[in-house]
């Protein structure tokens, strides 16, 4: 389906799982509901899936449009990022949509602004190197300045009429100060955990601020519409597992108890293997596992109230289809009969992915039993 017929379509929407009891929820689950109760550790007819990254990139749909218009563009234009966040749910029957957008439009909205460099990576319009920079970042008006992004979801859940979760999200302070302190991407982040050790004060001015932004951002869009949101803390793992809590898990558990509870809450930190503990006390629904890991070993080691999503290998969907169908199955047995399962990958779709082998695995999915 195009992505004006896409827009167009509309359908009301499926009423929330909390009015329904267990057995006429199970009869009557949607990728939405299905989502949500698996969210909050529920019975599920089965497990749902969706992949970050999924909009985008490897689609053929989406490159045509990267043919018109840009990276930016197609974020600051609420109809062409609902177009491009609906494609893949259109193509794969994901159970989840996720806002097509960018972590860094927390960084542009506070007044550093970001672009693509032609050989690949970010880079930021200037690097915080002092209290003067941290100084010239405005945090008030950030919701103002990202009202597009609402638009978006708007469009988002109209079109798509509740049958799927829709997501929003924001990269976590931690991450998103990487990439500012740094100037944008780079083969190693040593910067932001420079500052955290040698200028603790300025550190966490930076950070309170980036929290207050990331809060107000996140409620722009539970305020839209979104069923759940999604905090990218990628660069979790750079933290020694004694820096976790100060450097990064303290400022999501600000954020999240700030949401005050009103749409569920992902949290996936990348590499962040020794700080488990740390993680749950944040306040996340849901722990996002990175491939290197086991995700029935984390099992044992969450309360079983905290839901874990994951954590195929990115890598296999450039694989082929017979791989990706094992190792999905693979997954799903170890976390067969133990609930608050959400089937994504353990990091980003790369771009190189085959679209037959994302097929296989939302199969894979869907038809396990």
């Amino acid at each position: 389906m195009g992505g004006a017929a896409i827009l167009a379509g509309f359908m009301t929407p499926y009423p929330d799982l909390a009015t329904l009891d267990v057995a006429e929820a199970k009869s009557h689950f949607t990728g939405r509901s299905r989502f949500l109760a698996a969210c909050r550790c529920l019975e599920v007819d089965r497990t749902p899936v969706w992949l970050m990254r999924q909009a985008g990139r490897c689609l053929p749909e989406y490159r045509a449009l990267k043919e018109r218009f840009s990276f930016v563009e197609m974020v600051r234009t609420p109809e062409l990022a609902a177009e491009v966040t609906l494609q893949p749910v259109e193509r794969f029957g994901f159970d989840a949509a996720i806002l097509f957008s960018d972590i860094l439009v927390v960084a542009e909205a506070l007044g550093q602004a970001y672009r693509f460099r032609d050989g690949g990576g970010i880079e930021m319009e200037f690097p915080l190197r002092n209290e003067g920079d941290i100084a010239r970042l405005e945090a008030r008006g950030v919701g103002e300045r990202l009202e597009y992004a609402a638009r978006a979801l708007a469009l988002i859940k109209r079109a798509d009429g509740g049958r799927r979760a829709v997501l929003g999200f924001a990269g976590s302070p931690w991450t998103l100060a990487n990439y500012m302190l740094e100037g944008g991407s780079a083969r190693e982040f040593t910067k932001a955990k420079a500052l955290f050790y040698t200028e603790p004060r300025m550190f966490a001015r930076l950070m309170e601020k980036l929290t207050a932004a990331v809060i107000e951002y996140l409620r722009l869009q539970i305020d839209a519409g979104a069923d759940a949101v999604q905090i990218f803390d990628t660069s979790g793992g750079l933290l020694a597992a004694s820096a976790f809590e100060e450097a990064s898990a303290r400022w999501i558990r600000e954020i999240i108890a700030a949401l005050d509870g009103r749409a569920p809450v992902i949290v996936f930190s990348k590499g962040t293997h020794a700080s488990w503990d740390g993680l749950v006390r944040t306040g996340a629904d849901v722990i996002g596992v990175d491939w290197t890991m086991r995700l029935a070993h984390v099992r044992k080691r969450l309360p079983a109230d905290v839901a874990l999503q994951g954590n195929l290998d990115p890598c296999l969907l450039c694989s082929s289809p017979h791989i990706v169908a094992a190792e999905t199955t693979r997954i799903l047995r170890e976390m067969a009969g133990k609930r608050g399962h959400i089937f994504n990958l353990g990091h980003g779709v790369p771009p190189q992915a085959k679209l037959e082998c994302i097929a296989a695995l939302v199969e894979t999915v869907r038809d396990f039993r």
